[in-house]
């Protein structure tokens, strides 16, 4: 979902997407076990030659972004976050419902987000076993089976609720059939793509060409590649 985003924004450049489903899904692994699995394949990225590494993954995010600055420190490194900020802007004193994988939740990176929206009536909301849905493709029946139950007390009582994974635009329209049309949903994604463009071009860095995307898997299974170029293609 980052992907799509930033290739919108910058079509002509050149793309290398390393998804790591063999390990999948990091929101119910450790702190320490997300951060060795995100070093470790931006260790396999870098063997490539980058200009920058985007860390498309709220967890791994939370988890490793200081670290890879510290590690990397000539290469452009960006994160996502949850969109807090676009919600506090658009819904000031607002009601805002963070949708997230347990360990974005537990994280103190969250935890001074939340400090800093405090006017904001923020309700944290953990989604178990959505991410493995995507990843496996299931249909929307599925899915609405998985977040009516975690949702629907939250229907008609949000002014927003941010998708605090970049999973889950891909459920989107089952989250706002749940929630309700009166709730906007906010991800990520789009602020991502603009950081990454803006870096790249103070840095001189944009690249005009033709433009290319390379999409890789720790499963190395053609399926999940298949799977992954669909959603890619979905989205434009």
């Amino acid at each position: 979902s980052v992907l799509r985003e930033l290739v919108k924004l910058m079509p002509r450049d050149r793309y290398l997407y390393f998804g790591d489903s063999a390990n999948a899904p990091y929101g119910s692994r450790t702190t320490q076990e997300v951060k060795a699995l995100t070093l470790r394949a931006a260790e396999r990225l870098m063997d490539r030659g980058l200009k920058a590494l985007v860390i498309a993954c709220n967890t791994a995010t939370a988890a490793a972004i200081t670290e890879l600055r510290s590690l990397y420190p000539d290469v452009i490194v960006v994160g996502i976050e949850p969109a807090l900020k676009v919600a506090a802007d658009r819904f000031p004193g607002g009601r805002v419902g963070v949708l997230a994988t347990p360990v974005t939740l537990r994280e103190e990176k969250f935890a001074h987000q939340l400090e800093r929206f405090a006017s904001m009536e923020v309700c944290p909301i953990p989604v178990p076993g959505l991410v493995e849905l995507v990843e496996a493709g299931r249909p929307a029946g599925e899915v609405e089976a998985l977040l009516g139950p975690i949702l629907t007390p939250y229907a008609q009582k949000l002014d927003t609720a941010v998708l605090g994974c970049t999973h889950y635009p891909f459920a989107s329209a089952v989250i706002s059939k749940i929630l309700g049309p009166e709730t906007v949903l906010l991800d990520g994604g789009p602020g991502t793509a603009r950081e990454t463009r803006r870096r790249l071009e103070n840095a001189g860095l944009l690249w005009d060409g033709p433009g290319e995307v390379c999409i890789e898997n720790s499963l190395n299974d053609p399926e999940i590649l298949k799977r992954s170029r669909e959603l890619l293609d979905a989205a434009h």
